[in-house]
């Protein structure tokens, strides 16, 4: 709970910090209003829309409203997936103003000292060392390679724990040996005749629990006429911190990235996680205030691109052949590569050049599947609301194959799959694992 002394701190940051231009850019409109999940889930709640939270925002600025409860609870039902945004006739950055609102409420607030300890060790002590992330996620393989993982399910362990942890814990991959973690590549030359230069953000997450998955991607790109240039300083994309209020420490690690990238002159950078590629593309934003960097950032912002999107630019999918054993695939859109990256086409095109498969598009495959981030574990019922509705959807194409293109969405689906009892008869899979599997079949 706020204080009076925080919430008038909150008010004068408010006035202060948020971008009066872009608070007054929306016209009330109402067209996010069917694209918001949280507006359609709360039951049409203005307070839980796009439009509603940014009238929230200003009549704070203008001292109409106090940043009370009730206003931060809005703030952080939200899921950040930034649909309103491609629908907006006005191009209102919600999802900056949204950012910008929960660090200065973050930042003028006394959080009890559990949060505190738990905030610090993960925002601070975990995401941006990339040696303690493969100490973690070594840990995780040694717990599911050393019978712990069989010992703790035989009696009944995670019976104690909440259904949403208990399901995440059966849907995780099989982690990485620490050997194979720290074994990376740092440059990989393209085969056949190269097309482009290209770096590889490889990600933190990605770059351990999913390596697999990167591993793929690099295949990929080296098949598609690519060199590759891997920097091994680069480190989180900040994402996570940015979304949850700590923006200073999101603008360190976008600095780092920006000095590991910006001098080995490459055509794109490559991302293969659409809220990775999201946030990094809008590096240009967050450090337009900053003389030294912003120039830098953009020139850093211009060169990001999804795999999916380089991959058809090469036309990689008329010059490798692509086939499949029969099964029906749908795709997931991730809500950030969809809505920031701007990338829908890309992934279909590749999907629908695999021989032998059929592709059925997922009534609103856009919509967000609840994951968001960390927002399935801190908001575990409203995220469950809205990905029942996912499920629904996905159920109806009859696939036995969800295709998605961001591992927080694929963990997602792997647990409805899991929840759901189909895990005999669907599968969900990262994009570039199954075109790498295609590859391979048709050879």
């Amino acid at each position: 709970m706020t204080t009076v002394k925080e919430r008038e701190k909150i008010q004068e940051q408010f006035k202060a910090k948020m971008d009066q231009d872009e608070l007054l850019n929306c016209m009330r409109c109402g067209f996010c209003l069917p694209t918001c999940p949280t507006y359609i889930e709360s039951g049409f709640k203005e307070s839980h829309s796009p439009r509603g939270r940014i009238a929230m925002m200003k009549a704070v600025v203008d001292g109409l409203i106090e940043p009370d409860e009730d206003f931060e609870r809005s703030l952080e039902l939200c899921l950040g997936c930034r649909a309103c945004e491609p629908v907006c006739p006005s191009g209102v950055h919600y999802g900056h103003l949204l950012e910008d609102a929960r660090d200065i409420i973050n930042q003028n607030k006394k959080r009890t000292l559990p949060i505190r300890v738990v905030r610090k060790a993960v925002f601070d002590g975990l995401f941006p060392h990339p040696n303690r992330m493969r100490n973690l996620t070594g840990f995780i393989g040694f717990y599911q390679r050393s019978g712990i993982q069989t010992i703790a399910r035989k009696i009944g362990f995670f019976g104690l724990l909440p259904d949403s942890l208990k399901a995440m814990e059966k849907v995780l991959p099989k982690v990485p040996t620490m050997k194979e973690m720290k074994n990376r590549p740092d440059y990989l030359p393209a085969m056949g005749e190269q097309t482009k230069r290209v770096a590889f953000f490889s990600g933190c997450l990605m770059d351990t629990m999913f390596l697999q998955t990167n591993d793929a991607t690099m295949k990929l790109l080296q098949l598609a006429g690519c060199e590759i240039v891997i920097p091994p300083n680069q480190t989180c994309c900040g994402a996570l911190h940015g979304h949850s209020g700590e923006k200073d420490g999101a603008k360190e690690l976008a600095k780092k990235n920006i000095k590991a990238f910006e001098d080995l002159r490459v055509d794109y950078i490559i991302t293969n996680a659409g809220g990775c590629g999201a946030f990094l593309i809008d590096y240009d934003h967050l450090l337009k205030d900053d003389p030294e960097w912003k120039d830098r950032a953009k020139a850093f912002s211009e060169k990001i691109m999804d795999i999916s999107e380089v991959l058809v630019k090469v036309k990689f999918h008329e010059k490798v052949n692509l086939e499949l054993p029969f099964q029906i695939i749908t795709y997931q859109d991730s809500c950030h590569l969809k809505n920031v990256m701007k990338t829908t086409s890309a992934p279909r095109t590749l999907l629908t050049a695999i021989k032998g498969a059929q592709y059925r598009e997922m009534h609103d495959a856009g919509r967000c599947c609840g994951s968001a981030g960390i927002y399935n574990i801190i908001e575990t019922e409203n995220s469950m609301k809205m990905f029942d509705y996912k499920m629904v959807q996905t159920k109806n194409t009859q696939a036995s194959t969800v295709v998605t293109a961001n591992p927080g969405c694929l963990l997602q689906m792997k647990l409805g799959i899991e929840r759901e009892g189909l895990s005999e008869k669907m599968r969900g899979v990262h994009i570039v694992d199954l075109l790498l599997e295609a590859v391979q079949k048709s050879h």
